[in-house]
């Protein structure tokens, strides 16, 4: 659902066109006002009224209409009609920072797109497949498997040259070969 066309305006709409344009909306398609019409009619304006609540709900407050415009892939611009303050920036066609100015909306950040947990699992998707970080979990892999190998076969080869020995009898085997190697 677009919201500005829900209430009628312009992305550039400031607070007060918002308040005006809810009030006009909410007095045409309120409950009450159709309270003795059918109930197609009924059903069709309540929607209307609970959807352009929902707009000012979202327009109104600068975060959440900055989040909306954002999440809507808008690049409205702010500097072209005077609005921005200089703490704001543009990085990919999005403003971000705080946009002071007069009618317009402040704070702009992007919201993670995760459900909220802070990052973004897109990035975090796109880190994972790199090339690099591929080649280098390969790497490590290989490592570890190399390490496991080597490990399992010593095992595998001590068993074999002492087949039937404990290790205690094997240590001793060991100490008498030292033993007669030093005396001859």
């Amino acid at each position: 659902m677009d919201y500005y066309k829900t209430l009628g305006l312009s992305r550039s709409a400031t607070k007060e066109e918002i308040k005006g344009a809810f009030r006009r909306s909410a007095l045409k398609f309120h409950p009450d006002r159709h309270a003795q019409s059918s109930e197609e009619v009924r059903d069709g304006a309540s929607l209307r009224f609970k959807q352009a609540s929902e707009a000012y709900e979202v327009l109104i407050d600068d975060r959440k209409r900055a989040d909306y415009d954002w999440r809507r892939g808008g690049s409205f611009d702010r500097w072209s009609s005077g609005q921005a303050s200089s703490s704001s920036y543009y990085h990919g066609g999005r403003q971000y920072g705080y946009g002071g100015g007069g009618g317009g909306y402040g704070y702009h950040r992007p919201p993670p797109r995760d459900g909220g947990l802070g990052f973004d699992v897109e990035s975090v998707f796109r880190f994972l497949t790199r090339r690099g970080f591929l080649v280098n979990i390969a790497f490590a892999s290989a490592i570890l498997g190399g390490a496991i190998f080597i490990e399992r076969s010593a095992g595998g080869l001590w068993k074999f040259i002492n087949s039937g020995k404990s290790f205690e009898e094997a240590m001793e085997s060991i100490e008498r070969a030292k033993v007669r190697k030093d005396n001859n």
